[in-house]
């Protein structure tokens, strides 16, 4: 069992992460261990934590994403982006491809504080995002959640249901969220957005992510919003800013149907923990 554990503590807008490298030892983390990590009371606290290992393919490496429930995660844009600008300048590039449960992500530095990500193309058959009976993904009803329309379903790695509304700021996330995520129409479970529409080319969005809870800034989210309000008409073009808590993601679905998410990343601290002193 690791007794000490080198970290470093990143975020893309306020959604924080623990970066943890297995690229030349093994990070083999006890249940007890991974929670004492994530808990922001007892340990050093997260939305996701990231380990960095060595590529199973044709990658610079592979990012394996845990959710601060100990679930597996299969994308996180944020995440992505922050152990992108870690390895470009580690390798002092400016591109790199990273190797994830969804598939490899081209990462660009796009300035000295943002990393562009192809996040890849969408994904709206029912079957894949996934949902629970055939239907229309461009408008889906969620038993409990009638009163906030209905939501449009994609899959941009994960599944995300996407509900526009007239105002985000009054709605309760941790009430309508939770029902939403493990609503049984989503037999993965399910990461949610409201939206409110600013304009034709900028967004409004909070979140509640897929076993990490409400978050400041949430990636994928971000995309899985553009492309439904393309497919809903409410945005002009192929691109849109999105206002998150945490700050702005500039989201574009590019006309080679892949989606590019633009965003900041920043290193908050680096540290050892030691779970010999730390009780859970």
């Amino acid at each position: 069992m690791i007794n000490e554990l080198a970290f470093i503590k990143m975020h893309g807008l306020g959604n924080d992460f623990i970066v943890l490298d297995g690229r030349k030892s093994e990070v083999a983390l006890s249940q007890e261990q991974f929670h004492i990590m994530s808990d922001r009371c007892r340990g050093v606290g997260c939305n996701q934590l990231l380990t960095i290992l060595p590529p199973k393919d044709k990658g610079f490496a592979y990012v394996e994403i845990h959710n601060s429930d100990g679930s597996l995660a299969e994308a996180c844009g944020n995440g992505i982006r922050c152990v992108a600008s870690l390895l470009m300048d580690e390798d002092n590039v400016n591109k790199i491809v990273l190797e994830t449960m969804n598939g490899s992500l081209v990462c660009t530095r796009s300035s000295n504080e943002c990393v562009t990500v192809c996040m890849g193309k969408p994904n709206f058959n029912w079957s894949d995002i996934p949902i629970a009976v055939e239907t229309d993904t461009l408008k889906v009803t969620v038993l409990g959640a009638e009163s906030y329309g209905p939501a449009t379903m994609v899959n941009i790695g994960n599944p995300h249901a996407v509900f526009f509304v007239d105002d985000v700021e009054i709605l309760d996330l941790l009430s309508i969220g939770p029902l939403i995520e493990n609503n049984l129409i989503f037999p993965k479970r399910s990461n949610v957005e409201f939206v409110k529409v600013l304009s034709p080319n900028r967004l409004r969005v909070r979140f509640w992510e897929r076993g990490a809870g409400m978050t400041q800034a949430c990636g994928s989210g971000a995309c899985a919003t553009v492309v439904a309000g393309i497919l809903r008409g409410v945005i002009n073009g192929r691109s849109a800013s999105v206002v998150q808590d945490g700050g702005i993601l500039d989201i574009t679905w590019g006309s080679d149907e892949q989606v590019y998410m633009t965003g900041p990343v920043a290193i908050s601290f680096l540290g050892i923990i030691d779970f010999s002193i730390i009780k859970s």
